[in-house]
């Protein structure tokens, strides 16, 4: 039992591959156990997985994910504005009205999911202050071979 913070501390066994690790934060969850949440508000982590209690206030996840947002709607938006605009050339007005929206509420779409992939891929890889979580899950993970290995 963890008692700074009065829950149970459960540790994934085995190995989570980075894939795995940053679809969990994708998705908002914990990139350790997969069930609880990473965020406390919208771009805020929160301080520790709600579920097993991994740590999570370590992530230094800065203006990465917005830049990757940026090309990623960027990328999407502005060949459709270009083939709008060659193939019906409607007025800077309507372009306006209807692009301005799109690039606003798809970069806000992604941001959150693309802040948790990189803090699944910083958690997975142990980068920053993550490395002695890594460094207790690989040797949680040698232990358990070593048992494994004596069984058989």
């Amino acid at each position: 039992m963890d008692h700074q913070n009065g829950r149970g501390v459960v540790m994934a066994t085995g190995s989570i591959s980075l894939a795995k690790a940053m679809w969990r934060g994708f998705r908002g969850k914990c990139p350790n156990c997969g069930e609880g949440h990473m965020f406390g508000r919208f771009l805020k982590v929160a301080e520790a997985c709600d579920h097993c209690g991994e740590e999570l206030f370590h992530q230094r996840a800065d203006d990465f994910p917005a830049y990757l947002v940026m090309v990623v709607v960027g990328h999407l938006v502005v060949p459709a504005i270009l083939a709008v605009e060659t193939a019906y050339a409607p007025p800077v007005w309507l372009q306006l009205a209807v692009w301005l929206p799109v690039t606003l509420f798809a970069s806000l779409a992604l941001l959150q999911p693309t802040k948790g992939a990189i803090v699944g891929l910083q958690w997975q890889l142990g980068m920053h202050g993550f490395e002695a979580g890594k460094l207790r899950r690989e040797a949680g993970a040698l232990v358990l071979a070593k048992v494994n290995t004596r069984a058989a």
